[in-house]
């Protein structure tokens, strides 16, 4: 079975996000990029999978500029069998992704499909069900557990009630949650290794789809600065705030 795995390049969630000084986007010079931590997740989940012998190659795949070489580079690290870097400098919306990603897949002929369930950046939580929606194949989001049995795959996911464990017949997407594992880090000699690891770098028209923005981001701000708490003397004070100053009840 080959396992898909796509990587997004994102801002390290240790980095203090800034805002362009004419509100056109995010100020990405001189800023410390990463694997989008959901995705650290599906990698782990999948080279897991071909440890335990159910995969038999996990393939890395990332769409954005040059740059985003060192994160397929970090996934090959990791213990992934070769890398696809779909190059566009240009800001792809979770539909482009999904199409994209579509056509890899038939190329590629993978079984399975694991993919975090949002990127850090942008929060959309789409790209997974867009892409199964589109290869008509069953989903299992927000996974944390998954398990091949026979033909099928059980996946265990987070939901509002507590979990709920479903049964998924293959090819599949799923979408990685937080608790699935604990991904590895890469040891120096893999680190190494991976620099020999085949990586193709494709453009994105190659594959004649129409990845153009529908959405157009008017303006970026800064979220307002929280002010501070004040204290109170006794309950009788809290309620007079919440009732008069706070209209909450």
């Amino acid at each position: 079975m080959k396992v898909l795995v796509p990587v997004k390049r994102v801002i390290d969630y240790n980095v203090k996000v800034r805002v362009k000084s004419d509100h056109t986007g995010v100020d990405l010079a001189n800023v410390k990029m990463s694997m989008n931590p959901f995705d650290e997740i599906a990698v782990e989940e999948a080279i897991r999978l071909k440890e335990s012998g159910t995969a038999t190659e996990v393939v890395a795949v990332s769409i954005g500029p040059e740059k985003a070489q060192d994160q397929i580079r970090q996934a090959l690290a990791m213990g992934a069998d070769r890398g696809l870097l779909i190059k566009t400098d240009a800001e792809v919306e979770p539909l482009g992704v999904a199409k994209l990603l579509k056509a890899v897949v038939e190329a590629e002929q993978c079984e399975l499909v694991i993919l975090g369930k949002q990127a850090i950046d942008d929060d959309s939580n789409q790209t997974g069900q867009m892409l199964a929606a589109m290869l008509g194949w069953p989903q299992g989001t927000f996974a944390s557990k998954v398990s091949k049995e026979g033909d099928k795959l059980s996946v265990t996911r987070e939901i509002d009630g507590g979990l709920q464990t479903i049964t998924l017949n293959l090819p599949a997407i799923v979408t990685t949650d937080l608790r699935l594992n604990e991904p590895r880090y890469a040891s120096l000699p893999n680190i190494m290794k991976a620099k020999k690891k085949p990586l193709d770098v494709k453009e994105a028209s190659e594959y004649g789809v129409d990845i153009a923005p529908r959405l157009e981001v008017l303006k970026v701000t800064e979220p307002p600065k929280r002010e501070a708490g004040v204290k109170v003397e006794n309950v009788a004070q809290l309620v007079e705030k919440l009732k008069n100053e706070a209209g909450v009840i």
